[in-house]
């Protein structure tokens, strides 16, 4: 058992290696395209993580929705057993921005019979790149065997795209091009009909399966029970019932790349006889070497077991015959014959089928039959895998040991580091910051660019994880001076989070995926809006994708729920928020939109922002939410002063300290809500809370989209737009944003609510200062900046603001437990 167990695990490695493209393994002369755009993007350049030429292949027109002739092929030169495949797009350098952001595959064994490659499920296209230099990775479930492979970029809008590409597996040794087989059967229970057709089956199906390959040869071993399955019940079987043949058996033919001299074959059967299926009673194998079939058959019958259920592999013994070509009849035990995989052994075919991972788990084999024995031939070359393994398990031990002495070095020189010595990388991938992800926004520019080059500091703390290529890598650890910067979204250590991309390319909440599923899986539970009661006031703020624009709503009281309670008089219009998607907006956004929807459905708490009504029957896609008469509480509390002489003198209006209070005790009872459903709001601050009456606050997104705030949000060398003065060091070096970085926001938020926003957080630095001082936090040397006491704060307060600004995440506060002690301040 366990040296079945460990070869098939040798196998999967071994298929798992890249064949070439990135290597150059591969030559250029097997390496042609449908077109080039220019010679310097020639089919010889689509190879995955190289540079040369102009950095890519790309076709000479531009890719059409309805057009798939544009193609990327490769030649193999012999069958190989292909299980993943890589792709990435232009970047070279910096200069490319064309990727695939969809591709389809197909295949060929000789090059004269395309097949199109779809997943279990049916589905053909498969989702590609989102920039120019990331390399993403898909797994081809089922695998294909094949020789030829072609690239195929899809589009849903015309486009222009460039590929790089690499093909993993391992080279097919078992020789078998296609078995000929009658189609698979439907079982019918008490319970929901069985399915036991060959689903991934390329060749012909019509009442037979004819020059094809399938689920025979997947490599997947059915479970026991033959009604389980990760897709359909049967689903890992092909299956027939006796019934349907007279003669009692049935026949599969196997077609071989050329004679071979074969000395077994494997065939796992169920054996459940409670529903009336077993393996085979009996197999007769008949061999043609050239065009004829030998005279003299060959005939194996296995024990019949009764006693065990268990799914096995029955192992046939071929005695060395030579054939290019096996028909075998399999003769029926029972009602019914269930096969998963058939594997050959030949003179030159050691692997088999079995070459990707069983996703079940190694075959149900049992120690005393001796059928289940792998052959003696095999011994040296699993003694010398294992060997391999050995040496491979001790380096990587070796590794994990050096790497743990050499962060200690670090850690010990950076405490050293002087001042001089620091600058910090601000590498942060996505072009537009504040929710979510979008590479081509243009987003408001900062009235502080900088041309500064920043290094980054190393991530010494064990509590941190290095985002893949979030921020530039120290000289001694980098592949490249010019490392590309990445437009991803920033990493996550708490959650795999879900990307919306909104009408101003940001979204409301980065969300856990666990709960947008729960969330976004019922109907939208808002009304449609007649769009002729909205009047336009005022734009709030733009974007690539949209626009937010103030309105006025009539009649809006008539489509609210009765939970919702407006304090305006029905006959007067409802002050609104309306965000626009643009009707040229592309199928990712306008998706993003409607499932964005979805969730602010769902959001319901008093000092959150609501989604009133949407208008999503025609074009342009509307979400329609409160906004509150006293418009943005930076704005609100910078016309305001504190109660004193001072306002008396200047007849300015005043908001007490007790208000104040009242409204940072609402702020945080709004993040205690959104940090209870694990939302991460990512850009807290005063411009993104809104007032109302009474000193109502609710807590919204706009801030971003507003040229008003420009100023607030840092451009890093035209690219992300962050708003460094309200991010927590993490956030900052090390891309993470979790309940904890919003945390130290709001910290900085209630500084500003104590300052009555008249002046911005460390407005005596630079934002090239604020980037350092965030080195001085991540090295905790006591040399770290915090932000002064306000004047009219209390030491209680303050010992609020600091709780939110220690460095260790684990160490600050809940927003449960910061709500708590507001209501304990508060007058």
């Amino acid at each position: 058992n366990f040296s079945l167990f460990f070869f098939l695990f040798v196998l999967f490695c071994v298929c798992r290696y890249p064949l070439g493209m990135s290597g150059g393994q591969i030559l250029d002369e097997d390496i042609s395209a449908s077109s080039q755009w220019s010679e310097s993007t020639a089919a010889r350049y689509g190879r995955l993580d190289f540079e040369e030429g102009d950095g890519a292949w790309c076709p000479e027109i531009t890719v059409e929705p309805d057009n798939l002739k544009e193609f990327l092929q490769i030649d193999l030169r012999s069958l190989h057993f292909i299980t993943l495949v890589g792709t990435q797009g232009r970047h070279a350098g910096g200069i490319g921005n064309e990727f695939a952001q969809m591709y389809k595959i197909k295949y060929s064994r000789d090059g004269s019979r395309w097949i199109s490659w779809k997943n279990r499920q049916g589905k053909q296209v498969i989702e590609g790149n989102r920039n120019a230099y990331d390399i993403v990775l898909k797994d081809l479930d089922p695998p294909i065997i094949a020789r030829f492979v072609r690239f195929m970029p899809v589009t849903d809008h015309s486009m222009n795209v460039c590929m790089r590409v690499e093909l993993y597996g391992c080279e097919w040794l078992d020789g078998l091009v296609s078995y000929n087989a009658p189609a698979g059967e439907q079982m019918n229970s008490p319970s929901y009909p069985i399915y036991l057709n060959d689903s991934v089956y390329d060749g012909a199906v019509i009442y037979s399966m004819t020059e094809g390959l399938g689920q025979l040869t997947d490599g997947v071993c059915g479970l026991d029970d033959f009604t389980h399955s990760h897709v359909w019940p049967g689903y890992d079987y092909v299956g027939w019932n006796n019934e349907s043949f007279p003669s009692g058996y049935v026949e599969i033919m196997f077609e071989f790349d050329r004679t071979r001299n074969f000395t077994t074959m494997k065939v796992h059967c169920n054996n459940m006889f409670s529903q009336h299926v077993k393996a085979f009673r009996q197999v007769v194998c008949y061999f043609r070497s050239d065009l004829d079939w030998e005279a003299s058959p060959l005939s194996f019958s296995p024990v019949v077991d009764e006693k065990n259920p268990s799914a096995r592999f029955v192992t046939v013994n071929l005695a060395n015959h030579m054939a290019s070509a096996i028909k075998c009849h399999f003769y029926f035990a029972d009602a019914w014959m269930l096969f998963s995989e058939i594997t050959f052994q030949s003179d030159t075919a050691m692997y088999n089928t079995t070459l990707a991972p069983p996703k079940t788990g190694p075959p149900n084999i049992q120690p005393d039959d001796p059928t289940h024995k792998v052959d003696d031939s095999n011994t040296r070359i699993l003694i010398g895998c294992l060997v391999a393994i050995i040496f491979i398990l001790v380096a990587i031990i070796v590794i994990i040991l050096w790497r743990q002495v050499w962060q200690k070095m670090l850690e010990k020189a950076s405490r050293r580091m002087l001042d001089d010595e620091l600058t910090a990388s601000l590498s942060i991938q996505s072009e537009t910051f504040t929710y979510n992800h979008n590479p081509n926004q243009s987003g408001t520019t900062s009235e502080q660019e900088s041309n500064s080059t920043y290094e980054r500091i190393f991530p010494l703390g064990p509590d941190y994880q290095e985002p893949s290529r979030l921020i530039c890598k120290l000289p001694e650890f980098a592949q490249s001076s010019e490392d590309p910067v990445q437009d991803g979204v920033p990493h996550y250590a708490e959650a795999d989070i879900v990307n919306l991309q909104g009408v101003t390319g940001s979204n409301t909440y980065a969300i856990p995926a666990v709960t947008m599923d729960l969330l976004s899986g019922k109907d939208v539970a808002v009304e449609e809006f007649p769009r002729k009661l909205l009047t336009f006031k005022e734009k709030l703020g733009e974007g690539q994708f949209g626009e937010v624009h103030l309105c006025e709503a009539e009649g809006m009281q008539e489509f609210m729920n009765k939970e919702f309670l407006f304090d305006i008089a029905e006959d007067l219009p409802v002050l609104v928020a309306v965000k626009m998607l643009r009707s040229d907006a592309n199928k990712n956004a306008r998706n993003d939109f409607l499932k964005e929807i979805k969730i602010m459905s769902r959001l319901k708490d008093p000092n959150i922002i609501r989604l009133l009504a949407v208008c999503i029957y025609s074009d342009p896609l509307c979400m329609i939410t409160e906004y509150m008469e006293n418009g943005d509480l930076n704005q609100f509390l910078s016309r305001h002063e504190p109660e004193g002489q001072l306002a008396q003198l200047s007849n300015a209006p005043t908001v007490s300290f007790n208000n104040l209070c009242y409204m940072a005790t609402q702020i945080a009872s709004g993040m205690k809500y959104l940090s209870s459903l694990n939302f991460v709001h990512r850009d807290l601050a005063t411009r993104n809370c809104l007032v109302g009456k009474k000193y109502t606050i609710k807590i919204a997104d706009f801030g971003m989209s507003r040229n008003l705030y420009s100023g607030d949000y840092y451009r890093i060398q035209g690219r992300a737009v962050l708003p460094i003065r309200w991010m927590s060091w993490e956030s900052i070096l090390l891309g993470k944003f979790t309940t904890a970085s919003d945390m130290w926001a709001f910290g900085v938020t209630l500084w500003e609510i104590l300052n009555y926003c008249k002046e911005q957080p460390y407005s005596q630095l630079t934002d090239e200062q604020v980037i350092e001082n965030t080195g001085e936090f991540f090295r905790d040397q006591k040399r770290q900046i915090y932000l002064p006491q306000p004047v009219l704060c209390p030491d209680s307060l303050y010992k609020v603001m600091l709780c939110c600004w220690r460095r260790n995440t684990k160490e600050r506060p809940s927003f449960q437990e910061i709500h708590q002690a507001l209501l304990e301040i508060q007058p």
